[in-house]
Order: C-alpha cells, then structure tokens, then sequence
C-alpha cells in the first residue's frame, strides 16, 4: 500500500504546483507588462528630453535604473516559472514510474 500512499502524495503535490503554476505565470505575465511599459516610457524620455539619437537609445536604456530593476523582476519572474514547469514535469514522471512499479508488482497487464 505504500506505492498507493507515494501516488496519492504526488497527486497531490502535482495539484499544488499547477496552482503555483498559474500564480507564477499571472506574475510573470505582469512583470513582463510593467518591464515592457517602463522601457517604453524611458525610451520616450530619453528621445524627447534628452534628444539623444534613435541609434543610442538601445544601447543605453537598459542601464537606466529603473528598467533594469524591472527587467530583473520580469528574468525573476520567468525563472520561478520555468522551475515550477520543471517539477510539474518531474512529478509526472516520478508518477508514471510509480504506477509502472505498481502494475509490476500487483501483475496487472496493460
């Protein structure tokens, strides 16, 4: 019965994780949206109050405060994200594993 408990458990904690997946992709999502907005209004800025040439702004934008800050949380964002699709996928194989053993051990035939 203890394969039946280690299955139950990780269906379970496949359930948790695709919640937390869906809260990581929600703050990924507005990471991205604030990071994307600040870089645009910077670059706006630079062009108009500083008239600096088209061709530069690219290059110094991203060391503006302000927007690398947000492109840290939008990378941060990402990274939790990819994580949590990564241990989704590992429970999934841990409980394939698990049933696989299971059959073997019960006989049953697929």
């Amino acid at each position: 019965m203890d394969l039946v408990n280690d299955i139950q458990q990780l269906m379970n904690e496949l359930s948790a994780s695709i919640k937390v997946l869906r809260k990581n992709g929600n703050e990924l999502a507005q990471a991205e949206s604030d990071y994307k907005i600040c870089l645009r209004q910077e670059a706006l800025k630079l062009r108009a109050e500083e008239n600096m040439p088209v061709t530069l702004i690219n290059q110094i934008i991203y060391g503006v405060p302000e927007v690398a800050e947000k492109r840290l949380r939008r990378d941060i964002a990402q990274t939790m994200y990819n994580t949590n699709q990564e241990h989704i996928n590992v429970t999934k194989l841990k409980l394939r594993l698990l049933e696989a053993q299971l059959n073997r051990e019960w006989g049953n035939k697929e």
